[in-house]
């Protein structure tokens, strides 16, 4: 284990902005007690609000972590994630967008609940609380977990719970206000922190020059051969669209900036704002792990790249700044999960069944929920933790593939195809996530691929649950002798303006020509 060892300076800084932090959030909870909605954007957010924040939910230090993990172990290959993803955020901003903004929903669970009906919604708000549990508690904790064993050097449970009861603490301090109030403030300040990582890097291993005599020469191709075992080219193109469709299209928290923008045209700008800036995570996040492994090849745990980098080349008192950024927007990330996670339930599924419940039981219902969330997902995380023969980067991709499928054929089906029925998309939300999830524990746990040669790619093996999931509602459909009609009215779907038109055309542009070189070689 290659641990961090903290100066008395880092510490000093690190205490000194979590205390400033916890203070921010006092002062804000008694500034705001006039009822005056915080989070509710009463639809007025223009483009660059929109593109920060769908880009900021984005790239938490998680994907920060796991991007350099992915760059030292293969190279720029994983920045398909980020840049393949600008066809699904395109995707947003003329199909799902116009047609959210059409039928003036809030939610998404909503928008399907108008679509086929009150069974589907209630079916969506379960299967939301299952993917805030795995993809933004389980994961978030997973990688924090491993941020945190590196300076004390314990146990993965121990970690995730240490930062369980920050994130606990901060909430009845009255810090996750404070959070919310400094997230902007957190993400410039890591973008700033990564973009001097890579400064640094790139003039200690002697520039772009020094860099590409020191690392494979595959490591500056988009796309690898079929046959390579951590990113073929065929499972990327036909896998990653699965994930592309449920992350960027039909997730409520990536979603929902847009669902507040001002009108239409903000949507298509701030999306197309956000497809812009996903091309500095390679840069950004991708790039310090190349460098990585052009410094210290001998580095045992691609997943310690990043911190590795940080510990190395920054001054004492820095790497402490670096901590605490990154700590706190892991403690925020986990208290907004956690917080989601006891709204959905208490609101959308426990209120249904309690119609006439008090305030104070609903709290206590919350509370309840949270500590089962927590410890739900703790296990979740040891059980992540035990996966063997993956790095950081795929762990976080095959979880998340064996999640998406259902949700892009519901939403998929839901808005390309009338004939589709409710019967259908509870088919898909409910035999299909189990179906899904149940294959993902095969591959990851008991039959993990790393010894059985069996299994296809993990983004093959998404690919072929959602073609499953597809064919399975189709049948459904086409035999329900009493499909119920949908109540969903998009209203007169708004032409694109030529501005936005321009834009997209050359993002489209730059994007085929950053793939163009980048497999030139």
């Amino acid at each position: 284990m290659n641990n961090i060892f903290l100066e008395p300076l880092d510490w000093t800084i690190l205490i000194a902005y979590f205390v400033i932090l916890i203070a921010i959030g006092i002062w804000a909870s008694m500034k705001r007690k006039k009822g005056s909605s915080l989070f509710m954007a009463e639809h007025s957010l223009k483009w660059h609000h929109i593109g920060f924040s769908m880009w900021g939910t984005n790239v938490g230090p998680s994907m920060l972590i796991a991007s350099a993990s992915a760059g030292f172990t293969t190279g720029i290959v994983s920045g398909n994630y980020a840049w393949y993803a600008f066809v699904f955020i395109c995707l947003l901003a003329f199909v799902f967008g116009p047609r959210y903004l059409g039928a003036k929903v809030t939610t998404l669970p909503e928008f399907m609940g108008r679509r086929f009906g009150q069974s589907t919604r209630n079916i969506l708000a379960w299967y939301t609380i299952v993917t805030i549990i795995i993809s933004w508690l389980a994961l978030t904790l997973f990688a924090g977990g491993i941020l945190i064993r590196q300076i004390f050097d314990i146990p993965m449970w121990q970690s995730a719970l240490i930062l369980l009861v920050i994130s606990a603490f901060f909430t009845m301090a009255g810090g996750l206000k404070a959070v919310a109030y400094t997230n902007v403030f957190q993400m410039l300040l890591l973008i700033l922190v990564s973009a001097t990582l890579t400064v640094v890097g790139l003039s200690k291993v002697g520039g772009i020059e020094g860099l590409t005599a020191n690392v494979p020469a595959n490591y500056w191709n988009l796309f690898l051969p079929n046959d390579d075992p951590a990113f073929p080219w065929l499972p990327i193109l036909l896998g990653y669209p699965i994930m592309g469709v449920w992350f960027w299209c039909t997730d409520q928290s990536m979603v929902q900036p847009v669902l507040a923008a001002k009108n239409l045209t903000q949507g298509q700008l701030g999306t197309n704002f956000t497809a812009w800036l996903k091309i500095l995570d390679v840069p950004l996040y991708i790039l310090p792990g190349i460098i990585c492994f052009a410094l210290y090849p001998t580095l045992k745990n691609p997943d310690e790249a990043y911190m590795t980098m940080v510990t190395n080349l920054f001054p004492i008192g820095m790497v402490g700044l670096v901590m605490a950024v990154l700590t706190a927007a892991l403690v925020s990330t986990i208290g907004s999960a956690l917080n989601a996670l006891s709204t959905v339930f208490t609101i959308d599924i426990y209120q249904k069944k309690h119609p006439n419940i008090s305030e104070q039981k609903m709290i206590n219902v919350g509370r309840v929920v949270t500590v089962v969330g927590s410890v739900v997902s703790i296990l979740i995380c040891i059980a992540i933790d035990s996966i063997k023969g993956l790095n950081l980067f795929n762990v976080f991709q095959s979880v998340l593939g064996f999640i998406a499928p259902p949700m892009s054929a519901v939403f998929l089906f839901g808005v390309f195809w009338k004939r589709a029925t409710t019967k259908a998309a509870n088919f898909a939300l409910t035999i299909g996530t189990v179906f899904s999830i149940g294959i993902g524990i095969l591959y990851l746990w008991v039959f993990p691929a790393e010894e059985y040669t069996f299994w296809p790619h993990f983004m093959m093996l998404s690919f072929d649950l959602f073609v499953a999931i597809c064919v399975g509602m189709i049948i459904v459909s086409l035999f329900d002798k009493n499909p119920q009609g949908s109540q969903l009215d998009f209203g007169k779907l708004e032409k694109p303006s030529w501005g936005v038109i321009a834009l997209w055309t050359l993002l489209i542009i730059v994007m085929i020509g950053l793939y163009i070189f980048f497999n030139g070689h």
